[in-house]
């Protein structure tokens, strides 16, 4: 594996923060880009950002990785972002990116977060490499889904997992129109998206730093085009391609009961066939409740 650059940014739109950007070749050729938030000498965490999200994915409050001593790790997966598409791929393949992103960096073994989409990648890593995994959290995170769970979906989920029947094309036929309208108006058509979301969650998208970063990082997440998108939607969306059961680290999932991105129910038929996880629900929350939860998240993974 070759190191093919490593720039050192400081700043991010209109905040200051110093942070770390590289490119890595893969075995197979391909390139990972990923981005680095907070000391460089802090505790590492692996975050595995939502569906579409890209390496700029983070909590708005930058300063909150200094004041808890971490350094978070975010990566672009593939066809996202600055990485190179794998057409067909599944998840496990993220986890082993992820893997070779670690050994790239010297680090044997790290804390994981894996938030929405990106709750199956963490899952992943901790399955197939139990390794690199110290202890992990799940935060509002996808599980598979049946018919049954889709009613209360918000409607571009719902259609997401008809489309995923219907095959590849089905789906990138779903997602590109929505990829336009984002990449013109995030915000306007990330609401949009969020249809049928709480008011708790329209509550977090009135936010201006959390706007911010949504903006930034659909921009950057979707530039290639909808191909690595619609890839990702049909691997979370269909059949996943590891055994969740074989995680056996240390596991918190946090989730809200009102989700409407990621059902409940489907979380709880999750766990009842993987091992201790420890369920912690936020009884009046949503999808984007993370966003108020971010120091209590942190605070207790880095418990475990």
């Amino acid at each position: 594996m070759i190191h093919d650059g490593w720039t050192y940014d400081e700043s991010v739109g209109d905040h200051d923060l110093a942070m770390g950007e590289g490119r890595l070749t893969l075995g197979d050729g391909r390139t990972l880009a990923w981005r680095e938030y907070g000391p460089p000498d802090g505790r590492p965490i692996l975050r595995f950002q939502g569906m579409p999200g890209s390496r700029r994915s983070r909590h708005p409050h930058e300063e909150s990785y200094d004041r808890f001593g971490v350094r978070v790790i975010v990566a672009d997966r593939p066809g996202l972002g600055a990485s190179t598409r794998l057409e067909g791929r599944g998840i496990s393949v993220v986890a082993d990116d992820a893997g070779s992103l670690l050994d790239h960096l010297g680090l044997e073994s790290v804390h994981v977060i894996g938030t929405s989409g990106g709750g199956p990648n963490a899952l992943a890593l901790a399955a197939l490499h139990p390794a690199r995994v110290r202890a992990a959290s799940v935060v509002v995170g996808a599980a598979p889904v049946l018919e049954e769970d889709i009613a209360g979906l918000i409607g571009l989920n719902r259609d997401a997992w008809r489309a995923s029947r219907g095959g590849w094309d089905t789906m990138y036929g779903l997602l590109a129109p929505v990829r336009r309208a984002l990449l013109r108006d995030p915000l306007g058509a990330f609401r949009k998206v969020m249809d049928t979301a709480p008011p708790s969650d329209r509550a977090v998208m009135d936010d201006p730093d959390w706007q911010r970063v949504l903006k930034e990082d659909q921009r950057e997440a979707l530039r290639q085009g909808a191909e690595g998108w619609a890839d990702e939607a049909m691997a979370v969306f269909g059949s996943w391609d590891f055994d969740p059961s074989a995680v056996s680290c240390s596991l918190t999932w946090w989730h809200g009961e009102h989700d409407a991105n990621a059902p409940i129910a489907a979380v709880r038929r999750l766990m009842a066939v993987m091992g201790d996880v420890d369920l912690r629900l936020w009884n009046e929350a949503g999808h984007l409740e993370a966003y108020r939860r971010h120091d209590e998240i942190l605070a207790e993974l880095l418990t475990r």
